[in-house]
């Protein structure tokens, strides 16, 4: 896996490149953050199981767990902050945008009462989500919600996001090995966690 992944997971700018990928996400969901951290968890894991003098080498080599951890919190933060600021100076297109989609305008309610009622709940459980975190964070700006009310559970959310993500990847390379394996695992367990987080983002209030 270290080999396929190249010299990328071996040099700083892993963190760079985790941290654009997780940022900009907000805006293109399709992009595979995710994936890059658990690929580099999954080398730390591989690193920090180093037994022998090349295997040592190969663990100053990968990235460190706590910085890839604070690298992705930080920056799914960040990202959902550009987002809140994009939607907040949208203006009445973003508006006219947001409420031709039912489940966007569906989203914009929940959060709104959400906050409003001092729980960000949702924040953290669309964090999960496909595509849910721009919905939350691209709804709580075009609302003008008080970023006192957002940007401590984005908090919140981003750091349990990266904890889990880095977690998947660095179990799962102890346990399954630093190969495909367990990337393919640990994907899996996060594709489950979107999904379960997906049905509870849309299912309907009840009175």
């Amino acid at each position: 896996m270290l080999e396929s992944v190249g010299a990328l997971t071996g040099s700083p700018w892993i963190y760079a490149v985790v941290a654009a990928s997780i940022v900009f996400d907000v805006f293109l969901p399709l992009l595979p953050s995710g994936l890059l951290v658990i690929m580099a968890a999954t080398a730390a894991a591989a690193g920090s199981g180093a037994t022998d003098a090349a295997a040592d080498r190969m663990a100053h080599q990968v990235p460190d767990l706590l910085v890839l951890g604070a690298c992705a919190a930080l920056a799914s933060v960040l990202g959902d902050l550009a987002a809140y600021r994009v939607a907040w100076r949208g203006g009445e297109r973003l508006d006219r945008a947001i409420a031709r989609s039912r489940r966007l305008s569906s989203a914009q309610e929940r959060l709104g009462a959400a906050l409003a009622k001092g729980g960000g709940a949702l924040v953290v459980i669309a964090r999960f989500a496909p595509a849910g975190r721009s919905v939350v964070s691209l709804g709580a700006g075009a609302t003008h919600r008080a970023i006192r009310e957002f940007l401590p559970w984005s908090l919140v959310a981003g750091v349990a996001w990266a904890a889990y993500s880095v977690g998947l990847g660095y179990f799962g390379g102890h346990w399954l090995g630093a190969g495909w394996l367990a990337t393919g695992v640990s994907l899996l367990a996060l594709f489950a966690a979107g999904t379960g987080a997906a049905y509870l983002v849309r299912r309907p209030r009840t009175p």
